[in-house]
């Protein structure tokens, strides 16, 4: 069972380099009981890509996923502006 919720969407946009990108993740259980880091990405608007990693424990899950989200703050990537009318 996981402790908390592990959910994280965020993007980079740069309009001079016509770039518009994505990165989801989070954290969760599978149907054998692993605690499973998925992760998505690609061009904000298409499917883009996924890769799942498998962990036996939570902590080792929650690792990687700080320290990828580390990785994604330092190259741009940041939480979308919230849409206000």
């Amino acid at each position: 069972m996981i402790a908390q919720p592990y959910h994280l969407y965020v993007e980079r946009s740069d309009a001079s380099r016509n770039m518009a990108r994505y990165y989801v993740m989070s954290i969760e259980p599978n149907l054998f009981g692993d605690i499973c880091l998925l992760r998505k990405w690609g061009r904000i608007g298409t499917k883009g890509q996924m890769m799942v990693h498998h962990f036996g424990r939570e902590e080792e899950a929650v690792r990687l996923f700080l320290d990828l989200l580390r990785q994604k703050r330092k190259r741009g990537y940041r939480p979308r502006p919230s849409m206000s009318m």
